[in-house]
This record gives C-alpha cells, sequence and structure tokens, in this order.
C-alpha cells in the first residue's frame, strides 16, 4: 500500500512540473537578473551593460534596452572567464564599484540627447583613457550636434543631426569580411530593422565596417562617400582601447536570429580584448527565453483616420 502511495505522489509530482514548465513565462518578470552584482573572480574580464529606461514613443517590442542587456548578459555568462555585470536606468546605482577593473562598457538606449553618456562624458573619457572598450547599439549613437565630437572621440563615429540618416527595411546578410567579430557569424535576416547611417567618422585610429546596407527607398545622391552605407564597424582608438558600434537593435526579435546575436556578443568581447574562440562566441538561446524581461509598454495604437475633405459648394 505504500508503495502505491508512493506512485501515485510521484505521478502527481511529474504532472505538476509539466504543468508549471508548460505555463506561459511572464515577459516582465525580472527576478532572474541581478542588478550590480560585482563578480566574485577577479580573473574574469568584468563587462558593465548599462541598459536605458523604456524611453517614449516605443511600442512592445522596440528598444527593449534592458531585455537586450539581459539577454546579453546571459550570452556572455556561456563563454568562460567573462564575468558580465547588469545596470539598470542608464547609470550605475554605484559607479565606483560597477566600474572598476571593467574590461569594457555596452550602453544601450535612446538618443537624442536623452543618453546619460552626455550627463557623465567626464567619467567616460576616464574609463577611454584607461583603455576600457566603449559599445553602442542602436539609437544610442544619435547624438546631439554639440556632442558628436565627444562620442566619436570614444567610439570612432556617431550620427550627426544635420547630416546623418535613419530607416526601416529588411535585409539579409550573408557576407562578412574578416574579422575576429565575423567568426561564427552565419546568416541572418533582419525584419524592420532601423539602421543609423550616414555617420560622421574619426579621422585618426583605425575603423573597421562590419555591416552596410542601403536603403531601397533612397533617393539618387543619397550616398556620396565610401563609408555612407555603414551601420556596423569597429573602432581601434589612438588612447590603445576598442569600440564596437551596431547601431542595428531597433526590434527585439531580430535578436532571435543567431548570426545576429553572435554578432554582437563576439563584438561585446572583442571591444573587452578577450580573445574571440575561433566558431564565435556561444550564443544559445531557447525559443521561449528571447521575448522575457520586457519593458510594460502601451501597444501602438492605429493612426486615427483624416477627416473627409468638405465637399465643394457647386457655383451658382
Amino acid at each position: 500500500m505504500p508503495h502505491r502511495f508512493t506512485c501515485l505522489a510521484l505521478v502527481s509530482l511529474s504532472l505538476f512540473v509539466q504543468a508549471a514548465s508548460a505555463a506561459p513565462k511572464d515577459p516582465f518578470d525580472r527576478s532572474n537578473v541581478p542588478i550590480e552584482q560585482q563578480p566574485t573572480d577577479p580573473s574574469a574580464a568584468k563587462i558593465v551593460l548599462v541598459a536605458g529606461d523604456q524611453g517614449t514613443g516605443h511600442p512592445p517590442g522596440d528598444h527593449e534596452h534592458f531585455a537586450g542587456c539581459a539577454m546579453f548578459m546571459r550570452m556572455l555568462q556561456q563563454n568562460p572567464g567573462v564575468a558580465p555585470v547588469m545596470v539598470q536606468d542608464g547609470w550605475p546605482k554605484d559607479p565606483a564599484a560597477t566600474f572598476k577593473d571593467a574590461k569594457a562598457v555596452v550602453f544601450f538606449m535612446d538618443g537624442g540627447g536623452k543618453q546619460t553618456t552626455i550627463a557623465h562624458a567626464e567619467e567616460i573619457d576616464k574609463l577611454a583613457a584607461a583603455g576600457v572598450g566603449i559599445c553602442h547599439v542602436h539609437q544610442c549613437i544619435d547624438y546631439p550636434a554639440d556632442n558628436v565630437a565627444q562620442a566619436v572621440k570614444w567610439l570612432g563615429g556617431a550620427y550627426h543631426p544635420k547630416t546623418g540618416a535613419r530607416g526601416h527595411w529588411d535585409v539579409t546578410f550573408d557576407k562578412f569580411p574578416e574579422h575576429a567579430i565575423t567568426r561564427g557569424v552565419t546568416t541572418f535576416k533582419l525584419i524592420n530593422e532601423g539602421y543609423i547611417y550616414k555617420l560622421t567618422f574619426a579621422e585618426q585610429g583605425k575603423i573597421t565596417p562590419l555591416l552596410r546596407t542601403k536603403n531601397p527607398k533612397a533617393k539618387e545622391g543619397t550616398y556620396v562617400k565610401e563609408m555612407d552605407d555603414v551601420f556596423c564597424f569597429t573602432y581601434e582608438r589612438p588612447d590603445g582601447g576598442r569600440s564596437f558600434v551596431n547601431t542595428g537593435g531597433h526590434g527585439h526579435a531580430n535578436w532571435g536570429q543567431e548570426g545576429f546575436r553572435r554578432l554582437q556578443i563576439n563584438g561585446i568581447l572583442w571591444a573587452a580584448k578577450v580573445e574571440v574562440p575561433a566558431g564565435g562566441a556561444k550564443c544559445e538561446l531557447a525559443a521561449d527565453d528571447l521575448m522575457q524581461n520586457m519593458d510594460k509598454k502601451a501597444p501602438k495604437l492605429p493612426k486615427a483616420p483624416k477627416p473627409a475633405a468638405k465637399p465643394v459648394a457647386a457655383k451658382q
């Protein structure tokens, strides 16, 4: 009899576990993301991921800064000798501890003057002078005119509001230049991605374009300079540090493409001066794990129809 009850208990437990595992995940749950948890292994390469707030005017699934950085953290943790540290709300609560001994800092946030890098420019100057890798993802590269020169010094290139361009379209990437960041990167297709291009580039240091694309609806004469179609690149700074910029990252679902994820993680490792494996960085991600740690955003409402034109009165 006890044996029968034990079997029934085990069956019940198994059914409960299966039901729990089948239950949909809460896409807004962030309990699995430690904030500013400092590494315990002093020999590991510390990489700080700074997520901006949800910004304004972005529907669910776009500009998912927190979810994107949390995903980068999980990808980096799959690679030995790397210790990622997650930061929320645009800047660490304890910058002294969080930036101490960092090998690279990644900024993923809105631009157009909203990026916290502007208010903390002196601190970023010190990080760059110490050889720390500086990375920007998507709109963070969009700087006000007065701050472009500073951003170019950090990154090698930035969006200038008077000369830069941006747009959304679909494109498949299947050819990549030979570089540590492209190791193991396979073909990927980005859907309605937000590209920021026609950037202002540095005259000193070494810039290496990684990804290029042209707006299929661009007017003739849009692309004048040889680098006008570059939206993802590396920069070997004169101070000896490295920078990696990917102006993609608008739509969170595009990180579901393994090749795109690997390019991003390879780029972060490269900026931190961590050797990128011959087959590329590990970046495994289960399909149901992509859309997690999201911001609670209002759904995008359809545009109100234009009022019908008043009929013109007939002349008498």
